[in-house]
């Protein structure tokens, strides 16, 4: 379990009533930002402190990991909703009775803000550029004792009654769902053509043939039996544009299980075949499917062209942050 701060100010109406945190993946230059790449590391159980207007107004235990989704309409720039992709993480929220304003205690918060990514000044103050952060275990310690008994009964009771990780990301099944239906719309495609994207998405049909010609058994299990193996998208088909959820090359061969864990972020793979197992992924879920997570092995090199889409999902579906060291 790990324990986040984050900073809502313009959100806090919108994310917490609505049970979720949303941030863009980059910045509007394209620049990577710790503060959203940190979205990344979120998993289910982990303790959320929301700060609004000075105060830790609410506290949150997330109940699933990062997933890709539009950004929420509720936050206006009209027309932005299915172009605008980010990370969201499903968050159970309780609002304070007695909010907790941190610059009153900084004397005793002070010397326990870390070195780097700090969610105040040692004034106390705000940072106008910061979503989210990972607090280290003696803050967030110290943070629950200053609110007191309703802190420790959040995180403690709560952690252990909420209910599991959520069975599908909402707002990913809605984005990919509005992009299926802009598919079949699109009078410029042959209705063909239209089937075989639609079919694409569950790694079927002309795009699991195409794949075909560049690979034969699953990446990590070896399975060859065609009837038990999916094409699955090294550039996501809700990422990627009408000719490149055809790429064959945009392809691999895996069971479903590697599928689900391919497309969700919990690994994925360097050029050269290493197996890259995210800090997030459950370890006993990955040994009971057959793969270890601290020796998850070497699948074989790539065609420069996967090569190219695997960057992509290195980049903007792996579940890991650069700015964190991993202590899962």
């Amino acid at each position: 379990m790990r324990y986040w701060w984050v900073n809502q100010k313009q959100t806090y109406r919108h994310e917490v009533p609505g049970g979720y945190l949303w941030s863009p993946k980059r910045k509007v230059g394209g620049q990577r930002n710790p503060y959203y790449d940190f979205m990344r590391e979120v998993a289910p159980g982990d303790v959320i402190f929301s700060f609004a207007n000075a105060h830790i107004r609410a506290i949150g235990i997330a109940s699933s990991h990062a997933y890709e989704a539009p950004k929420p309409l509720e936050f206006g720039s009209a027309g932005a909703y299915w172009n605008n992709i980010g990370w969201r993480v499903d968050v159970q929220f309780v609002e304070l009775r007695l909010p907790l304003r941190p610059s009153d205690s900084m004397a005793i918060l002070a010397p326990l803000l870390p070195p780097k990514y700090a969610p105040l000044t040692s004034e106390g103050r705000g940072l106008q550029n910061l979503y989210l952060t990972c607090l280290p275990e003696q803050l967030a310690a110290m943070l629950i004792d200053l609110m007191g008994a309703e802190a420790r009964d959040i995180v403690l009771h709560r952690i252990a009654s909420q209910p599991g990780p959520s069975a599908n990301a909402v707002g990913l099944v809605e984005w990919e769902e509005h992009q299926i239906q802009g598919v079949r719309s699109d009078e410029s495609l042959r209705e063909t053509v239209k089937e075989a994207i639609v079919l694409a998405r569950r790694g079927q049909g002309l795009f699991k043939q195409r794949v075909l010609d560049f690979e034969k058994t699953c990446r990590l299990t070896g399975v060859d039996r065609i009837e038990h193996l999916r094409a699955s998208h090294c550039k996501p088909w809700r990422d990627a544009s009408n000719e490149e959820r055809l790429d064959g090359e945009n392809g691999l061969l895996l069971t479903p299980n590697a599928d689900h864990l391919f497309d969700r972020g919990f690994l994925t793979f360097r050029d050269n075949g290493d197996v890259l197992v995210s800090p997030v992924a459950h370890g006993e879920s990955l040994r009971r499917m057959g793969l270890d997570p601290r020796n998850p092995g070497n699948v074989g090199g790539f065609r420069d062209r996967q090569a190219q889409y695997l960057q992509y999902h290195r980049e903007y579906v792996f579940l890991q942050s650069r700015y964190l060291e991993t202590t899962r």
